[in-house]
């Protein structure tokens, strides 16, 4: 399988690139790191990462940024970081990538557990997660060509095994699995 990994070089990508290295070829991207450069916050990257990578048959993102602070704190610029950095990109991303991955592909998005079990401080992080989880139901419904799409939804990265993260990932890609939020680490 013909794997793109957003993020490889981030705590998530560090952990599960190497895994998918073993059985699939694997290419990495990254704002700052990978074989290719990308910034999923960019359509016109997203389209130039394609133009060099070709057709995939996974796409995996565990990249996007979000902002953690007390709740008098925030802003909509606060806000507007998840949003823009980890919900629009990973929506543009599939958009984009649609036209680029086999049928029966597969996308894996990231969210996080602050999506569905908030902590205080943690609101920038709850609606950028939370809204990934829903794009994800939603998109599953109305994906093309048998494409499926999953969520992987960890709790603090250092609190998990690394191969419960490494399982969770492969049941997206590998399984028939659509639309589930794969809930890593959660107690």
């Amino acid at each position: 399988m013909k794997i793109l990994i957003i993020g490889a070089n981030g705590n998530i990508g560090k952990i599960i690139t190497p895994a998918l290295q073993q059985k699939h070829e694997v290419i990495t991207a990254g704002r700052n790191s990978g074989d290719v450069s990308a910034d999923i916050s960019s359509i016109a990257s997203l389209e130039n990462l394609f133009a060099q990578i070709g057709t995939v048959d996974a796409v995996v993102c565990a990249a996007g940024d979000s902002v953690t602070s007390d709740l008098p704190s925030m802003t909509d610029e606060k806000y507007f970081t998840g949003v823009q950095q980890k919900l629009l990109a990973q929506i543009n991303l599939v958009i984009t990538g649609l036209k680029h991955i086999h049928d029966h592909g597969s996308f894996t998005l990231i969210s996080g557990k602050m999506g569905e079990n908030p902590a205080k401080g943690s609101s920038g992080k709850a609606v950028a997660n939370g809204a990934v989880n829903s794009f994800v139901l939603a998109a599953a419904l109305e994906m093309p060509r048998g494409i499926r799409i999953n969520v992987i939804s960890p709790s603090k990265i250092t609190d998990i095994a690394a191969e419960d993260l490494i399982k969770g990932y492969l049941k997206s890609i590998a399984t028939s699995a659509n639309g589930e939020i794969i809930r890593i680490g959660y107690h």
